[in-house]
């Protein structure tokens, strides 16, 4: 699934380079999900997070997290009890998102190379 988007509510423009990029890994274990994704440098959030030097804003991250458990179980979240961001992620860097579903709550960690990007906990609905 390259080359599609991987939220519903970002901006995507028409231009094939400024796409974000999302690819899916099958997991054999259901209450594991994981995926790799990039950010645009045309992203429409970069330019104000900042303009000399933009970083991936982390509402844009938490919205692929967000987006993922969707794809992933179909739950809605319901609340964010524990976000930590560690490190910043630059955009079009690749990075790693990993879903571990723990019943009402999911866990997630968000690498790039050897960095955990950040981290957390996010309340479900079932």
């Amino acid at each position: 699934m390259h080359g599609r988007a991987c939220s519903a509510i970002e901006i995507i423009a028409d231009d094939e380079k400024s796409r974000d990029a999302c690819d899916m890994t099958p997991s054999a274990d259901p209450s594991m999900h994981g995926e790799t994704f990039s950010v645009a440098a045309s992203h429409p959030a970069l330019p104000g997070h900042f303009p000399q030097a933009p970083v991936v804003p982390g509402v844009v991250m938490l919205d692929r997290v967000i987006a993922a458990i969707e794809r992933a179980w179909a739950l809605r979240v319901t609340g964010l009890p524990q976000v930590k961001f560690l490190h910043p992620l630059l955009p079009d860097q690749h990075a790693r998102l990993t879903l571990s579903d723990r019943g009402q709550r999911v866990h997630f960690q968000i690498v790039h190379a050897t960095a955990t990007i950040a981290s957390g906990q996010v309340e479900v609905a079932r």
